[in-house]
């Protein structure tokens, strides 16, 4: 995998007769390292086995030259796949709006190289077409992401949770109906139980719309995909599978070996509670951080390693505040 520097100095190319000017380039060796890619189950999308997602570090509130440097890095080192929702912020939207920024400042000369996802389910805006799963609110949510983010499509769709009182049938086929505008090249589908999501593989494979990929939660504590039969589903199905947290938010780091940092999400109390840092926990990151220091390995290298060695499972999903943490993070990746 190259190891260089984004190159940053400003250059030209030509379009027809104009020259346009660009402040980014990327690395013409960014897709060296085949090994890499990972095949999307029985489709034909090839992921990058690390996925870089904006959860976190990406919103208004965060520094935008940061966010501009982790991903100029992640692409000169053939991170394709940028993973966002509709309310990823602080703000909602704003990490959205990062995305447009991007796009227009860097990374609209390589639009058909990114593979660039959002999502609709959670709470967006207020009164009660703003959330869930209904027809109204995932149109008009993808409508609103595309002009954020400044695409006229995105490469896919999730349905970002499980609406448990709108009809399955309504949300399924507005999936399909979003594909058929062009709005979305895939579909995918996050946080659905198994029962509602073998009914959802099975509606969208027969309206020609097959599932592409499920978004789980899955790290050495929470193995839930796994104990449910989600993975096993996704693996037999010929549907990808993307973990989400694969760090558990950074339990599975260094991070808290000794204590909450003040500028950690913990003392946030707000996506990870402080209650979660039991001492049986502390002392399972040691061990684990022991073994992979015996590997040659760092702690998260050990813990993302193990989610891309589950069968079925096609790529990770990390977040990065810093290019230094990213970089560190692909070396999970087998050579």
């Amino acid at each position: 995998m190259h190891t260089g520097s984004p190159v940053c100095t400003l250059i030209k190319r030509k379009t027809g007769d104009m020259y346009e000017k660009l402040n980014y380039l990327a690395s013409e060796h960014r897709y060296d390292d085949e090994s890499l890619y990972e095949r999307c189950g029985r489709s034909g999308v090839l992921l990058p086995k690390v996925s870089l997602g904006f959860w976190h570090n990406f919103g208004g509130v965060d520094s935008y030259e940061r966010g501009r440097a982790i991903t100029r890095y992640a692409f000169d080192h053939g991170i394709t796949h940028f993973d966002l929702a509709n309310n990823y912020g602080p703000p909602y939207g704003s990490a959205e709006q990062t995305m447009g920024r991007l796009m227009d400042d860097d990374f609209r000369p390589y639009r058909d190289e990114l593979f660039i996802s959002t999502k609709a389910g959670y709470d967006m805006w207020p009164g009660p077409y703003g959330n869930w799963g209904s027809r109204k609110y995932l149109m008009a949510s993808l409508d609103q992401s595309l002009h954020r983010m400044h695409l006229d499509y995105v490469d896919l769709f999730y349905s970002h949770r499980l609406d448990p009182l709108t009809p399955l049938e309504e949300t399924l086929q507005a999936l399909v109906d979003i594909v058929r505008q062009g709005k979305a090249l895939y579909i995918g589908i996050s946080n659905w139980p198994l029962e509602q999501l073998r009914i959802g593989e099975q509606y969208l494979r027969e309206h020609n719309v097959p599932l592409l990929i499920y978004q789980g939660r899955l790290n050495l504590i929470d193995r839930k995909p796994m104990d449910t039969g989600i993975l096993q589903f996704c693996r037999e199905s010929g549907v990808g599978f993307i973990a989400f947290s694969p760090l558990a938010q950074g339990l599975l780091t260094d991070r808290y070996l000794n204590g909450i940092p003040s500028d950690s999400r913990m003392a946030r109390e707000h996506f990870l509670k402080s209650d979660r840092l039991t001492p049986e926990l502390v002392a399972y990151v040691q061990q684990l951080r022991a073994d992979a220091k015996a590997k040659g390995q760092t702690t998260s290298e050990a813990a993302l390693r193990w989610v891309l060695a589950q069968e079925g499972v096609t790529s990770v999903l990390i977040g990065a505040s810093s290019v230094e943490q990213l970089a560190q993070n692909l070396k999970c990746i087998d050579k």
